[in-house]
């Protein structure tokens, strides 16, 4: 996925929003669940582009375990700043050990 993508998928998802303001309560229902999931996929986008990705290559390193223990403790329902401190312990331990 390239920054062109991001950007694309990031002006739909601005349309959409468009859309819901300028239709009113015509489209409202129909598109409610779709403008509440957009925000956290974009998001999740932009982490995962960032966690693996340098350049045009792949690269699997110490970021992939940060965001991988981050995951869990979302899951885990931590506070936020134990979710970032989790994930960068984790980053920095294994690029210490490495």
């Amino acid at each position: 996925m390239t920054w062109t993508a991001v950007l694309a998928i990031s002006g739909g998802a601005y349309l959409f929003k468009l859309v819901g303001v300028t239709a009113g309560n015509r489209f409202a229902t129909v598109l409610e669940p779709v403008t509440g999931l957009v925000p956290p996929a974009l998001f999740s986008a932009i982490i995962a582009i960032m966690t693996v990705a340098d350049g045009t290559s792949l690269v699997l390193d110490a970021r992939l375990v940060g965001v991988g223990l981050a995951i869990l403790a979302v899951w885990r329902r931590a506070p936020f700043v134990i979710v970032v401190l989790v994930a960068m312990a984790a980053t920095a331990l294994v690029r210490l050990l490495a």
